[in-house]
């Protein structure tokens, strides 16, 4: 059986990253068609290969299964001068590079963007770094750090306690996916020009441009937002709110919505109060309205009003774990999980692409790669 078309069908990826970030980015491309190799060192290989548990039903460390399918893996000590050696050769023939070394260290190993490009002018090269090539250029660039000086977590959390972190590394995920539409943007450019370019991408830069509405508000708006939990700074009511049983996720953003709303509660005539009978109002008489909407909603179940919320139009929901995440995408068709074929014929499961393509699919051929012995000269 032939295989379907892919999007990045004859694209040659060289990946010296790890961790997630840039292991994320060239995941997309690997599932959009492109062949992707990763380098990495003897022995040991990406960090995350060790980071666990949990662990899948192979011993494999989840972390790494999570950001590495589509890929092959060659083990390279480019500390060592044949292996240097290895290394450049596939970065001359490759399509695109992807690293994420601290500044500098390509350059010192010879494989830095200046010599690899001059050698190879349609070269697209991609490198991503914590706080930039300049003067952020030492600074290590782990998630946790950025969320921190970033000002994510200073909106994260509950007012009254300590400032959070999203429970995922989700500057690392943003990142990845800046870079990938880089390398696109960049591939495009190359269709035109018959060059590539380089692209930088940095953790920090990704933090603040994904702020977007709160990154807004300083600099249009000369504010400094602040943690209000789970409550939005310019809609009301999108909070958690207290049912019978448990909380509900009620995300009203718009006058009619909130007409609907009170229509559901059993009082139609709340939506005709000054105080609520439009969103500016609603803001600045949240915490009135919070109590109001906690003792109608204390009558039943979060999963009910959930019902019969979207139900009218309303966007409402139960707070799910992650299992009952997947299970909510599963019903409802969207296919969140996908079997991927391990060399012995036995599957990983892991989370779909979610881009889908008409003429394109993304593809699930091969598992996250084994670390290889060091490779043979």
């Amino acid at each position: 059986m032939q295989s379907p078309a892919t999007a990045l069908g004859p694209l040659k990826v060289l990946d010296f990253s790890r961790v997630l970030a840039g292991p994320f980015a060239t995941m997309l491309l690997a599932d959009l068609g492109a062949t992707v190799t990763k380098v990495e060192r003897p022995g040991t290989g990406d960090d995350t290969r060790v980071w666990g548990p949990p662990y899948d039903d192979a011993g494999e460390a989840t972390y790494f299964q999570s950001v590495n399918r589509n890929k092959t893996s060659i083990a390279l000590d480019l500390s060592d001068p044949g292996d240097l050696a290895i290394a450049r050769a596939e970065a001359l023939s490759a399509d695109v590079v992807v690293e994420n070394f601290r500044p500098g260290v390509m350059d010192r190993l010879g494989l830095g963007p200046a010599d690899l490009c001059a050698a190879n002018p349609g070269l697209v090269y991609c490198s991503i770094t914590g706080f930039g090539s300049g003067g952020g250029a030492a600074l290590p660039g782990y998630d946790l750090l950025i969320q921190a000086v970033g000002g994510l977590m200073s909106i994260t959390g509950d007012p009254a306690g300590e400032p959070q972190k999203v429970g995922v590394a989700l500057v690392d995920v943003l990142a990845g996916l800046f870079a990938s539409v880089g390398i696109l943007a960049a591939l495009r450019h190359r269709e035109t020009s018959g060059t590539g370019q380089r692209i930088e991408v940095d953790l920090l830069s990704s933090l603040l441009a994904a702020l977007a509405n709160q990154g807004a508000a300083f600099t249009a708006g000369g504010v400094v937002p602040a943690r209000l939990g789970n409550r939005h700074p310019s809609i009301a009511p999108y909070e958690l709110l207290p049912c019978a049983d448990r909380e509900l996720a009620l995300a009203v953003g718009n006058d009619r919505q909130f007409a609907a709303l009170c229509a559901v509660l059993g009082q139609p005539t709340l939506a005709d109060e000054p105080a609520y009978a439009t969103n500016p109002e609603r803001v600045r008489n949240r915490d009135r309205l919070r109590t109001v909407l906690e003792e109608l909603l204390a009558k039943r179940p979060a999963a009910d009003w959930a019902a019969d919320l979207s139900a009218a139009g309303v966007p409402a929901g139960v707070v799910n774990d992650v299992a009952g995440a997947f299970a909510l995408a599963t019903q409802l068709g969207l296919d969140p999980v996908v079997e991927v074929p391990r060399a012995d014929g036995t599957p990983v499961r892991l989370t779909r692409n979610p881009i889908t393509l008409s003429a394109t699919p993304a593809r699930y051929e091969t598992a996250p790669p084994r670390l290889p012995e060091r490779e043979q000269r």
